[in-house]
């Protein structure tokens, strides 16, 4: 069985995932098999529970993919990076004067996407990232490596329903930036001075519906090839970029 010691992103067994949550591991995401059952599992569910943390119920065949090695049902995938509540951090941004730079990840799949946004969200000040609880891209090694140590200095929120945490942001003051090619607005014809939050989306399907509709603003790059997209981190690049040199541009 696993141990704790093992330096893979992810541990599996009961024993080795209650031992993870009682020494105060950053569980990333966490599966489940349907229909699990026993006194052991019992007690991991409670810990799960306490900690606020949701299980994904999968069937066995999914676990047995992760590792063909005793995983008793359970796989989880742990992460060196702490995570926040945006409803935690926001009012600390407010309090410390500073305006406030977001960004949210709708369903971001790709882990060298992930890492290589965060480095250049880092780069430019962003105060923190938003995630979903489920479908974001997992937070190991290869993302940490990517970012080249940024993620570490930014603030990483996982929030249940982007949705409601869109509703949060705007309802605090915060204007919503979403990009889709579907805009109107071209990227540099917002005001960015403003406290914000820029939403960027899954590689294949976007941003979902329903944070669009809660959105300020759609907005999109400028496309004059024959290619209809950029890649979601090269496109984030040029719009943090932009909003960078519109701050930089109000403090001259």
């Amino acid at each position: 069985m696993k141990t704790l010691k093992e330096k893979d992103d992810f541990i599996f067994g009961l024993r080795p995932v209650i031992e993870a949550l009682e020494a105060g591991k950053t569980i990333d995401k966490i599966f489940v098999q349907n229909a699990l059952q026993g006194d052991i599992y019992q007690d991991l569910k409670n810990l799960l529970a306490k900690h606020k943390i949701r299980p994904n119920f999968v069937p066995v065949e999914k676990l047995n993919r992760f590792t063909r090695k005793n995983h008793q049902g359970v796989v989880a995938f742990i992460s060196d990076v702490p995570f926040e509540r945006i409803e935690d951090v926001l009012p600390q941004l407010f309090e410390a004067g500073k305006t406030p730079f977001l960004l949210i990840l709708d369903r971001l799949t790709d882990v060298r996407n992930f890492g290589a946004i965060c480095r250049t969200a880092e780069c430019v000040g962003i105060h923190a990232v938003i995630l979903p609880e489920k479908g974001a891209a997992p937070i190991n090694s290869d993302a940490i490596k990517t970012s080249a140590g940024a993620i570490y200095n930014l603030k990483i929120c996982k929030e249940k329903n982007l949705a409601h945490a869109v509703d949060f942001l705007q309802q605090s003051g915060v204007q919503v930036f979403s990009a889709t090619e579907k805009a109107q607005k071209l990227y540099y014809d917002v005001d960015y001075t403003q406290p914000c939050a820029i939403v960027m989306g899954n590689e294949e399907t976007g941003i979902s519906k329903e944070v669009l509709h809660h959105s300020d603003e759609k907005i999109k790059l400028p496309i004059e090839g024959k290619t209809e997209s950029l890649n979601v981190s090269v496109a984030c690049g040029a719009i943090l970029y932009e909003a960078m040199r519109q701050k930089i541009k109000e403090v001259l």
